[in-house]
């Protein structure tokens, strides 16, 4: 497995590059990093502010790839290289540059807009969580691992239908193979309240419903896990009459990843953000794993 990461330039938060050796550390693989600078528009004839653009682009390039690997150089147990290219738009570049090495999973940093500990989408992740065909990672702003860290706990969002059972297996085998504990919960969150006030009532049936659906999924999922190896797992659902308060109804550990599966119902095997992936994503504490 091999883990490639994202690297801009222009943001001080290194937190991509720290889970990207803490992913890669508890897999026994290496980290690639890579920064995509802006590519020039092909012009017949150079002219001096074309050759101008494409020195400071490549000034640009080079003085990220080394403050990366000096970066990297903390996490000096994990095999790491850093570079750069230059193309029109990033997320094709990262997803290209993925396909090239073999990567196993992209890792990018969040917005800077949101405040530290919370993951921020940029335009440039949303294209990716809805094109790439490798899993992509999504890191908290201003995230720490730290050198030496490994991940301790994957947790799950587990919906019961036939795609997250298909996951299940998968995530199943990883936190096997990186010696983590696993947790699986399905979130139930109420609805908006109904009109007229006078079926109101009706959400906390149809909530109830789905909690009690949500058990029996789980039980199925307890047995099955059992029979792959893990005799006691984790198991929870988190009711709340938001999304972020049913994530707040969860405990978050150091060492946590919650893994969630991209929308069921998109044909590509592509990540294809559906709205409870997206609102998983935009409220949990911990780095998220979209998968195709």
């Amino acid at each position: 497995m091999t883990v490639l990461v994202g690297y801009s330039p222009h943001h001080e938060d290194v937190s991509a590059l720290d889970l990207a050796c803490q992913l890669a550390r508890s897999d026994h693989t290496g980290v690639r990093a890579l920064t995509v600078v802006p590519q020039g528009w092909p012009t017949p004839v150079a002219r001096d502010t074309d050759r101008e653009f494409e020195r400071w682009a490549e000034e640009e390039g080079s003085a990220a790839a080394a403050a990366a690997t000096a970066y990297l150089r903390e996490h000096d147990d994990v095999p790491s290289q850093a570079e750069w290219v230059a193309a029109r738009s990033v997320p094709p570049a990262l997803i290209e540059h993925a396909r090239a090495v073999g990567a196993d999973l992209l890792v990018v940093g969040s917005g800077q807009e949101v405040a530290h500990g919370q993951i921020g989408i940029t335009s440039k992740t949303d294209r990716l969580l809805h094109s790439s065909p490798v899993p992509v990672v999504v890191t908290p702003r201003g995230y720490q691992a730290g050198p030496g860290s490994r991940v301790r706990r994957i947790s799950l969002a587990f919906r019961g239908d036939d795609p997250t059972w298909h996951l299940l297996r998968q995530v199943a085998a990883i936190a096997q193979r990186t010696s983590a504990d696993l947790r699986v919960v399905t979130f139930a969150v109420r609805s908006r309240p109904m009109y007229p006030r006078l079926v109101s009532g009706a959400e906390d049936m149809v909530l109830q419903g789905w909690v009690d659906t949500a058990h029996a999924e789980q039980s199925r999922a307890r047995v099955h896990l059992a029979e792959l190896g893990f005799p006691d797992p984790e198991m929870q659902v988190a009711v709340g009459r938001s999304w972020g308060a049913a994530m707040d109804n969860l405990d978050w550990q150091r060492g946590d990843i919650l893994v969630v599966g991209s929308s069921s119902t998109h044909r590509l095997s592509r990540v294809f953000l559906g709205s409870s992936a997206a609102k998983i994503l935009r409220h949990s504490p911990v780095p998220v794993v979209v998968v195709p």
